[in-house]
């Protein structure tokens, strides 16, 4: 599979989803069918400091999250529904350059568990850890839950 082509194709479809995106300098994405790092220039995302605003560190990894697992149904055949549930965000240190949300898909088990449910239900939940790094420095930690779900008939 071409995994950076799946990342390309999702990005442009996601700057028609989410105009806000399309002012905060999102980089590509790099995406291994595991993994996904969002990465976004400092520049249009800086406060008043100098440093990284931190409801555009929240975008960025509630964004990252959320196509983690929109990415993992579609490459199950499934175009499902996501939305973040519940978040806890954690500021560890200030953003003094482009940045980057790092986070990957939890081990096989939890997958297998929540596969089965989005079977028997149309709707389960995903855990994730997301990163908001600078260089190898973790700057901001996301504890997400998202969900996905069946879409309604109509729309």
């Amino acid at each position: 599979m071409d995994y950076q082509h799946t990342a390309d194709v999702f990005l442009s479809w996601l700057r028609t989803q989410i105009p806000l995106i399309n002012h905060m300098g999102f980089k590509p994405l790099q995406y291994d069918g595991h993994s996904l790092v969002m990465s976004a220039a400092l520049q249009p995302n800086i406060n008043d400091k100098g440093t990284g605003f931190g409801g555009s560190l929240a975008t960025v990894a509630t964004l990252c999250g959320w196509s983690m697992v929109t990415l993992y149904r579609r490459e199950q055949g499934f175009d499902n529904d996501v939305v973040i549930h519940t978040s806890e965000l954690e500021y560890l240190r200030p953003v003094t350059g482009d940045f980057a949300a790092h986070v990957s898909l939890p081990d096989a088990e939890t997958l297998t568990a929540f596969d089965a449910r989005m079977a028997e239900r149309g709707k389960a939940r995903l855990e994730l850890v997301i990163e908001v790094r600078q260089g190898d420095k973790v700057a901001m930690r996301l504890n997400g839950s998202y969900v996905a779900m069946e879409k309604p008939a109509e729309r």
